[in-house]
């Protein structure tokens, strides 16, 4: 599977969903049954910069697959960043990294989002994208 189809997939999922702000609460609810990240796996390592909320992305190679956790202090952002890594878990380093991730987009949320939470997730999907680069070349 491809970044494009999961994406596509998750798209699916939710245009069930026909109004936006229910299918975006609906992204919010799923959020709220991720476990939070314990305070030791809080650390600057795992912070992403450049989001307003503050965003913690934990990546690893496993099987060589990529595998992604987060964690959020604002509910609406962790669901936002957990579609993002949907999009790419359990696939090749090489796939993630030339992925053009458009998930949050594809689902007409966008647009309503302000130009800080947006530059927040393109910081995600980038940090996403490294530590898949990361992951092919190690």
């Amino acid at each position: 599977m491809t970044v494009a189809q999961r994406q596509q997939s998750v798209v699916e999922a939710y245009a069930l969903i026909e109004n936006k702000q229910e299918r975006l609460g609906a992204i919010v609810d799923t959020a709220r049954t991720l476990p939070p990240f314990s305070e030791s796996e809080r650390i600057a390592e795992h912070l992403v910069p450049g989001c307003t909320s503050r965003v913690w992305l934990r990546a690893e190679l496993r099987d060589d697959t990529c595998h992604f956790t987060t964690d959020c202090d604002s509910p609406m952002v962790k669901g936002l960043v957990h579609l993002i890594c949907e999009c790419c878990e359990g696939l090749p380093p090489a796939e993630v990294a030339r992925a053009e991730i458009s998930v949050i987009e594809a689902l007409g949320l966008w647009r309503d989002l302000s130009g800080t939470r947006q530059n927040g997730l393109r910081a995600v999907a980038q940090r996403i994208r490294q530590h898949a680069v990361a992951f092919a070349a190690a």
